[in-house]
């Protein structure tokens, strides 16, 4: 009897309690405090390729202008927003502003600005595109990057630390990544049944478009069943990306390879999504091959700036660090 008396309770959680730890986790996730730096490296892909997009990819969306108005069936957002009818004038000033827009927010000239801007027209590029045919679900990706870098702070001097707004971003994008294979594999399940596993898709697809790799597979059709087993159980899986440590890195590698192998056999490439990938990466570690000069901010009078050539670690051998202390500052940035 005493030793039930002495003996503590555990203690119960109200279920209010419960709900704010959750919600409190379920925040952390959401808004991971992530380099600053490795947004803005992103944000900076992202513009490059959509200008390389408009210019070599998807250039032949200008020509839909040239089409008979009745063939436009705009996408639900088309109707009722109501966006106007494709023209050659309408798509020429789209591309323009396009390019201009992107390339002010890849130099960071007003980039929340700019940044809404090109979300803005690439929407309505890609809403032209899809409305004359399919509906290419490599770029969903994409326009959600479009849509939240324009938030992370243009501010340079937190290129250096970590930045929950960047963390939101990024997360952003790394979900959509996700749900384009999630629901991929929904819409394969959805249409055509768990037939879909055991049919000829592969096979009808590489009689199409395959190339000298896929050629000999269609003589091993069971080869081929089982790759449509594995697209689906890693589609399936790909929730799993968002894990932390190896389970999600090896998901990650997991998607280049499946990639990498699409395009050998179908010459497939989703690059769009591929650039998506690299928000699961830490960018902001690989260093361009040319010298990157950095210019001095005004931090006060007399004082320089730690990151211009005035400062304590870029001065002569006057206020030269040593090499432990030097260690010690990079490792606490």
């Amino acid at each position: 009897m005493a030793r039930e008396i002495g003996r503590s309770k555990p203690a119960t959680q109200s279920p209010g309690a419960v709900l704010q730890r959750a919600a409190a986790g379920l925040g952390r996730w959401w808004y991971p405090s992530l380099p600053h730096n490795r947004a803005v490296v992103f944000r900076g892909i992202i513009y490059a390729f959509v200008i390389v997009d408009v210019l070599l990819t998807s250039f032949a969306i200008g020509w839909h202008g040239e089409l008979p108005g009745e063939l436009y069936q705009p996408l639900l957002i088309g109707r009722i927003l109501p966006l106007p009818v494709p023209t050659p004038l309408l798509l020429s000033v789209i591309k323009t502003a396009l390019l201009v827009f992107s390339a002010l927010a890849l130099v960071r000239k007003m980039p929340r600005l700019t940044g809404i801007a090109v979300f803005v027209l690439y929407l309505e590029w890609m809403v032209v595109n899809f409305s004359y045919g399919k509906v290419d679900h490599d770029r969903f990706a994409l326009l959600v990057a479009l849509a939240v870098l324009p938030t992370v702070s243009p501010n340079a001097a937190q290129d250096e630390g970590l930045d929950e707004a960047a963390g939101w971003a990024l997360r952003c994008v790394q979900v959509a990544v996700v749900l384009t294979y999630f629901m991929a594999a929904y819409a394969k399940l959805r249409f055509g049944g768990i037939e879909w596993l055991n049919g000829a898709t592969l096979v009808r697809a590489i009689l199409r478009r395959g190339t000298v790799v896929a050629d000999p597979l269609i003589a091993y059709p069971a080869l081929l069943i089982g790759a449509q087993h594995l697209i689906v159980a890693f589609e399936l899986a790909s929730p799993l990306m968002l894990a932390k440590g190896r389970l999600g890195r090896v998901l990650l590698w997991a998607a280049f390879a499946f990639h990498a192998g699409i395009y050998a056999t179908l010459r497939l490439s989703f690059i769009p999504h591929l650039v998506c990938l690299l928000a699961f990466l830490p960018v902001e570690r690989v260093r361009p091959p040319w010298p990157v000069t950095t210019r001095r901010r005004r931090t006060g009078r007399g004082s320089p700036d730690r990151y211009s050539s005035q400062g304590p670690v870029c001065q002569g051998s006057a206020t030269k660090l040593s090499r432990k202390a030097l260690a010690e500052r990079v490792s606490t940035r």
